[in-house]
């Protein structure tokens, strides 16, 4: 692996992993009961939100620190992909069809983390070095 894919990697894992950390954190944070209404005027149920800020947190962490990489990207491109669908796909509005293009590019991005792996400075790293 050469110099530029050992530090442009774990730094994409960073930029892809950090909107989900936080927006899983703010919506612990204070925006919990917006969020769920929001979830609800869509008719989705509020009561899935607790999951959704698990996947957020937890899949967004497994990316960031390359642990367990490949399944936690498909987890998040899926969520991205099924989110971008539900929440984001009146076109008649810019900002919705801008955050929809927004979600289906990130899942391009974790679609090639699936492909590829985690790569340097990560756990999956680290234990295929070590097996």
């Amino acid at each position: 692996m050469n110099s530029i894919q050992q530090l442009s990697t774990p730094v994409g894992r960073l930029l892809l992993s950090f909107i989900f950390i936080m927006s899983g954190l703010a919506k612990i944070g204070g925006g919990y009961a917006a969020t769920q209404g929001y979830m609800e005027s869509v008719g989705i149920s509020g009561s899935l939100l607790p999951l959704v800020i698990l996947v957020e947190i937890a899949a967004g962490s497994a990316v960031l620190v390359g642990w367990k990489t490949r399944w936690a990207a498909l987890a998040l491109a899926g969520f991205s992909i099924v989110s971008g669908i539900l929440f984001h796909s009146n076109f008649n509005d810019q900002t919705q069809m801008i955050m929809f293009m927004k979600n289906i590019s990130m899942a391009g991005g974790l679609l090639i983390l699936v492909s590829l792996g985690a790569g340097s400075y990560s756990f999956d790293n680290r234990q295929k070095t070590n097996s």
